[in-house]
């Protein structure tokens, strides 16, 4: 998408935005319906992200993109909801079970706030285990609304961005990137201190 948009030229990223426009506002509402259901079977948020951006536009495009997470969070959570604790423990093991548990009991929604933050993990496989761990649907949307905005503007905002990457809107981009990259590396680093403490207690003679 980038070669033929910034080298080759071959796509008019206006002309597209234009004849989406005239669509109305079926266009959007396809894109989140689409782009949900795709994100649920693991298709990278990036991706759905940035192309919301190239299609709709910086501001309509992070509407977009956030709703799109929100509703594919919730059906995660509502999958995992149905199919029950023993089948996320099966999925992702006794350990990350755990933890999960005993995140989802100190801290709630800002257990699913934070994990959007920690690189590496997918969002729609946390959902789901969050959904199987009993996190409340309207805890799921609310975390996952707050926790992935910031990575859906700078995705968004790239996308929107692809045939100027030298526009003030791209390196604002690149610097919430930047600065949500050191919180995740920050909140993961934490998230391992603290399992590896319960791990030490838990294996101490009582």
């Amino acid at each position: 998408m980038f070669y033929l948009v910034t080298v080759e030229r071959v796509i008019d990223i206006e002309a597209v935005r234009s004849t989406i426009a005239r669509v109305g506002p079926l266009a959007p509402l396809a894109y989140v319906a689409v782009s949900a259901l795709l994100a649920a079977i693991f298709v990278p948020g990036p991706l759905l992200a940035a192309g919301s951006g190239v299609l709709f536009g910086p501001v309509l495009g992070l509407v977009v993109t956030l709703t799109s997470t929100t509703v594919t969070a919730t059906i995660a959570a509502l999958v995992g909801r149905r199919a029950g604790r023993d089948s996320a423990r099966s999925l992702i093991g006794e350990e990350w079970s755990r933890r999960i548990d005993v995140q989802i009991h100190r801290n709630g929604l800002w257990a699913v706030v934070g994990q959007r933050f920690i690189p590496g993990i997918s969002d729609a496989l946390a959902s789901y285990a969050f959904g199987a761990f009993g996190v409340p649907l309207w805890q799921m949307a609310v975390g996952a609304l707050i926790g992935s905005a910031p990575r859906a503007f700078v995705y968004t905002a790239l996308g929107a961005s692809i045939s100027d990457l030298n526009s003030p809107l791209a390196y604002a981009a690149i610097g919430v990137w930047c600065v949500t990259a050191i919180i995740g590396v920050f909140a993961a680093h934490r998230g391992y201190r603290s399992w590896r403490t319960q791990r030490r207690d838990s294996r101490r003679p009582g």
